[in-house]
């Protein structure tokens, strides 16, 4: 794939690629130091080996564009680095989640106004839908052959699925000792679901190894990351709109690789660019399992400096021990007035259970973690209880059911009579 560009060149791809392939996208920019190479599979500054993202040169969009457009991330589609024909391409359309009013766990908390954007709504039950859908348009514009993924869980289903339905061969790579669940939703959907002994550090390591070897591969979070990372904007633009056009004072997000963080702050930041929302002040907080924390670590430290970290955690969607956004993560976090904080597994579990029990809303370990982060934060004096606060679910508690299977079940078994039922002390 890296013979279609010349990734030392400023500007769009000068060959090998269709007009407009990447939408409004200008090129790759580095994060470090702004030097900025052509739209393609490159994900490291050949400058200074910086991480890169894409920017653009967005155009006027008003608010009456995007409502104008599907119900999915392709609302957004001028301010995502995709073709403006996107929609005709098989995807799995993920996207426009719920946001729901949390009433009664904000009452539970002791907050004032509370929401949950419910993102275990998506086609294979996580946000990771989102980015897979700005993956595999790339991949699909850069004419890879195999479309994959190191993963935790969640990716790889998202990959596997958004793979069948487009018809490319998908490869998905998994620690071996993933959740049951994870593993099922993946091999359902490809024949080459690959377990590695090891965790997702070393699934990730082997990931760019082969990226580096073989030709026509896309690794959504390795290769072709800046596209990839892209979609997670789409959560942001969303709990804005659903807000009316406005953001939130606080907002609490899950940290494995940090990304989802950056790309919900990068997506606001051009929301306020584009004269969409009001220009405002609000606070992010990052959310991690005490197993696997190097983020949170670093930020009761008061360093920069991120210490990877063996993870030994449930909460294994998070279970990423060197984040590669994690000083991105922390310097949004001060520079916001929030904070990035962690709990135990126990903490996971009890979180899980509440929000079922408050909302009705079953969520996996990673949303167990933010609601338990949460729940600190509140307790702690770190959160205001008086601002609207936002808190992100990222993925369905079907996914991993053997956090909680120990805590819940029937409270009695009777025989099937009235008087066995009044005998059980139900009532």
């Amino acid at each position: 794939m890296s013979t279609l560009l010349d990734e030392n060149t400023t500007g769009t791809p000068s060959k090998g690629l269709r007009e407009g392939a990447f939408g409004n996208a200008r090129a790759l920019a580095c994060r470090e130091c702004g030097h900025e190479v052509a739209l393609g599979p490159s994900y490291a500054c050949p400058e200074c080996f910086g991480p890169l993202e894409v920017a653009y040169d967005f155009p006027t969009v008003t608010r009456e564009e995007i409502a104008a457009g599907p119900r999915n991330i392709w609302r957004y589609k001028a301010l995502l680095p995709v073709p403006d024909d996107i929609e005709q391409s098989p995807n799995t359309e993920p996207g426009f989640t719920r946001l729901l009013e949390a009433k009664n766990l904000a009452r539970e908390l002791g907050l004032e106004k509370l929401w949950v954007k419910d993102d275990s709504t998506n086609p294979t039950n996580s946000f990771k839908d989102r980015v897979v859908a700005c993956a595999l348009s790339a991949a699909r514009e850069l004419d890879a052959k195999v479309f994959a993924c190191p993963s935790t869980g969640n990716l790889a289903n998202a990959v596997a699925a958004a793979g069948a339905r487009a018809g490319i061969k998908t490869v998905v790579f998994i620690p071996s000792n993933l959740e049951k669940p994870k593993q099922v939703n993946s091999a359902v959907f490809t024949d080459h679901l690959v377990a590695v002994d090891g965790n997702y550090d070393d699934v990730n390591k082997l990931a760019s190894e082969i990226a580096g070897e073989e030709e026509g591969w896309a690794f959504v979070n390795v290769n072709v990351r800046p596209f990839y990372a892209e979609g997670s904007k789409t959560l942001g633009y969303e709990i804005a709109e659903q807000l009316g056009w406005r953001l939130p004072d606080q907002i609490v997000i899950p940290v494995a690789s940090g990304s989802q963080l950056t790309k919900v702050d990068k997506a606001f930041k051009e929301l306020i660019a584009l004269g969409l929302v009001e220009d405002k002040p609000y606070k992010v907080f990052g959310a991690q399992a005490t197993g696997c924390s190097p983020v949170s670590v670093a930020y009761k430290a008061g360093t920069d400096a991120i210490r990877p970290v063996k993870p030994d955690t449930i909460a294994k969607s998070l279970a990423i021990g060197n984040p590669a956004d994690g000083i991105y993560v922390l310097d949004i976090c001060r520079r916001s007035g929030g904070a990035v904080e962690d709990i135990t597994d126990d903490e996971v579990r009890e979180a899980i259970v509440l929000l079922a029990r408050t909302e009705g809303i079953f969520t996996e370990t990673a949303g167990g973690t933010t609601v338990g982060v949460l729940k600190k934060l509140v307790e702690s004096g770190q959160l205001d209880t008086s601002l609207e606060t936002v808190v992100i679910n990222t993925g369905h508690g079907l996914k991993t059911l053997d956090a909680v299977s120990d805590r819940v079940g029937a409270v009695a078994t009777i025989a099937p009579s009235y008087d066995a039922f009044v005998a059980s002390g139900i009532l």
